[in-house]
C-alpha cells in the first residue's frame, strides 16, 4: 500500500548508527555527484553493534520512517549492524505497510557479491561489530553466491570507539588491531581477502594493514556499495527519476550539530555543517 508520503523527487537519504557511513557517502557521491544526499547520524544512541536485535530494528525503523518523512524516495542503510539485523524486516514487513514505492537498501549484499570475484583462494575473512557477526549476515549472503566458500568471522567490539574517540591513529589503536588480525588469521591459513564489515574501519585501514600479511586484500565497503547503487539505479528508471539532482548535501544527527561536524570532518576530509534533529516519532 502507498501512504500519504509524496512521489516528489528528493534526496537519497544515507543512515548510519553514527559516523562510519560517511565512508560510504563519500565512495557515493564521488562517483554519483549530481544526486542530492541527506545524511543522517543516529549519534545519541550511538554504538549500534552492541545492542539487541529488537533494539538495533526499532532505531533503524524511526530512522528510515525520519528520512521518508524529509522527501527520500530511497534510504541506504550504512550501517553493518543495522544492515545485517534489521534491514530485511523493514524491507519485508515494514515497507508495505509505509509505501511499497520507496525502496531501503544495506551495504552487506554489495561486498558479498564482490568477494567471490576477488578471492583465489575461496577462503575469507569478515572482520565487523558483535551484532554484524552474531547475525551471521555475511555467511547467508556470500554462499548464496558461492556456497563452497569458508569464512571466518571475528568481532571487534573496540575498533568502532577507536575511530570515534579519535584514537584510530594513536599508539594504542596498535593492540586492539594487532589483536583481532592475528586472531582471525590463525582460524585459516588460507585466507587471502577480509571484509571489513563496519564502515568506521577505513579510518583504521592504516593500522590494518601493518599488522596484514601484503598478500591478504583487504575490502573497504564504500567503493563496492557506490558501484552497486549506480548499477542498482540504472535498472530501476522509475526509482531514479525520484532521485533529486542539485548536488546538496545535508548533514543530521541526534547528537550534538558541532561535535558532529567536528568528527564528520576527519571522515569526510571537508569541513561541513550539520543539524540536530529527534527521530522520537510515533506513527
Amino acid at each position: 500500500m502507498t501512504n500519504n508520503f509524496s512521489l516528489k523527487p528528493g534526496p537519497i537519504g544515507v543512515f548510519d548508527s553514527g559516523y562510519g557511513g560517511l565512508t560510504v557517502l563519500s565512495e557515493i557521491k564521488n562517483l554519483m555527484p549530481q544526486y542530492d544526499y541527506l545524511y543522517l547520524g543516529d549519534n545519541a544512541r550511538a554504538p549500534y553493534g552492541s545492542r539487541s536485535y529488537q533494539l538495533i530494528y526499532e532505531f533503524t525503523l524511526q530512522a528510515v520512517k525520519w528520512l521518508f518523512s524529509q522527501g527520500c524516495q530511497l534510504v541506504i542503510i550504512a550501517c553493518n549492524s543495522a544492515s545485517a539485523k534489521a534491514l530485511r524486516s523493514i524491507q519485508q514487513n515494514d515497507l508495505p505497510k509505509i509505501d511499497d514505492t520507496k525502496r531501503v537498501l544495506g551495504v552487506i549484499r554489495p561486498t558479498s557479491e564482490t568477494i567471490i570475484n576477488i578471492t583465489k583462494t575461496k577462503h575469507i575473512a569478515v572482520l565487523g561489530t558483535s551484532a554484524t557477526i552474531s547475525s551471521k549476515s555475511y555467511e547467508r549472503e556470500i554462499q548464496e553466491f558461492c556456497p563452497d566458500i569458508k569464512i571466518s568471522t571475528e568481532a571487534c567490539p573496540m575498533w568502532v570507539p577507536l575511530v570515534e574517540n579519535r584514537e584510530y591513529d594513536k599508539q594504542g589503536a596498535d593492540y586492539f588491531v594487532k589483536q583481532h588480525i592475528d586472531r582471525v588469521l590463525k582460524k585459516d591459513k588460507d585466507i587471502d581477502a577480509i571484509i571489513l564489515g563496519c564502515t568506521h574501519y577505513p579510518l583504521l585501514l592504516k593500522k590494518i594493514e601493518q599488522y596484514t600479511p601484503k598478500n591478504i586484500k583487504l575490502i573497504s565497503q564504500g567503493e563496492y556499495v557506490a558501484k552497486s547503487l549506480k548499477n542498482y539505479l540504472s535498472r530501476h528508471q522509475k526509482l531514479e527519476s525520484l532521485c533529486s539532482k542539485g548536488e546538496t548535501r545535508i548533514y543530521c544527527t541526534t547528537d550534538s550539530a558541532k561535535k558532529f561536524e567536528s568528527l564528520a570532518s576527519f571522515f569526510l576530509n571537508e569541513e561541513i555543517s550539520a543539524k540536530k534533529v529527534s527521530l522520537n516519532n510515533k506513527e
